[in-house]
């Protein structure tokens, strides 16, 4: 059994302890407030699934800057820590690409980048996972554009519906973007993912009002709580709403 499994199989048991000591304490809590005629319900909706969240880049990898010196893998490594509490919260075990600074590369390889996207597909698929999120930010030479938009790779017809329900939580919760989920060919991680997938780029460095929101917890952890909403509404077994002609 090589160590990844072991690390994984770790990760399970410590999850169900948790969710064993989560549905303890929420029955004991019912027992102090309940009264005649009260109901009370315990669900965890995202029970049983795991989910895999990837933090784009990471170490000497920093990704996309801002002229006030926002670097994206700070911001993606943030937003995806608060996605991954809430996930937990409502159940599922996360497995992360990355949970620091750091890519998933060896020091000094000569290829580093083609290196840190093959592992990380690798422990993708190696973690059995139900469903995979990546996180990045945007840039661009220009000012003008602003805004989050996730994209997916139509290997499975999952992937659109995963990303369509994140992207429209992400319009209706920012209210600052009317951007749609959109198709994307050239991302590694979506191209060779066989599980639903989406990539949300979370909003664009290149714009300095959105870089300034983007640098604060408060708008991060809206961000997550999207996400994460758009994950929940997947699951629900929802159709994706049709479209106006």
């Amino acid at each position: 059994m090589d160590v990844f499994k072991k690390l994984l199989q770790k990760k399970r048991a410590l999850w169900l302890s948790g969710v064993v000591l989560a549905s303890a304490i929420m029955m004991g809590i019912a027992s102090w407030i309940s009264w005649p005629g009260a109901q009370w319900t315990f669900h965890m909706p995202l029970a049983g699934r795991v989910i895999v969240l990837d933090p784009g880049h990471g170490g000497a990898d920093g990704g996309a800057i801002s002229k006030g010196g926002l670097v994206e893998k700070d911001v993606a490594l943030q937003v995806t820590l608060y996605l991954r509490d809430y996930l937990q919260e409502a159940g599922a075990l996360v497995v992360m690409t990355r949970e620091t600074d750091k890519d998933l590369a060896d020091e000094g390889a000569r290829r580093r980048k083609a290196q840190d996207l093959i592992r990380r597909a690798q422990l993708i698929k190696k973690s059995r996972a139900d469903a995979l999120v990546s996180v990045h930010l945007n840039a661009i030479p220009s000012p003008r554009w602003s805004g989050a938009q996730t994209f997916y790779y139509p290997t499975l017809e999952a992937n659109q519906r995963l990303a369509t329900f994140i992207q429209k939580e992400l319009v209706r919760n920012l209210e600052n973007t009317k951007r749609q989920a959109r198709y994307s060919g050239d991302v590694y991680i979506l191209k060779t993912s066989q599980i639903p997938s989406a990539l949300v780029e979370v909003g664009f460095l290149s714009n300095p009002q959105e870089a300034a929101m983007l640098a604060r917890p408060d708008y991060q952890k809206k961000l997550a709580a999207a996400i994460y909403t758009g994950i929940l509404r997947f699951y629900s077994g929802e159709a994706l709403p049709k479209e106006a002609p």
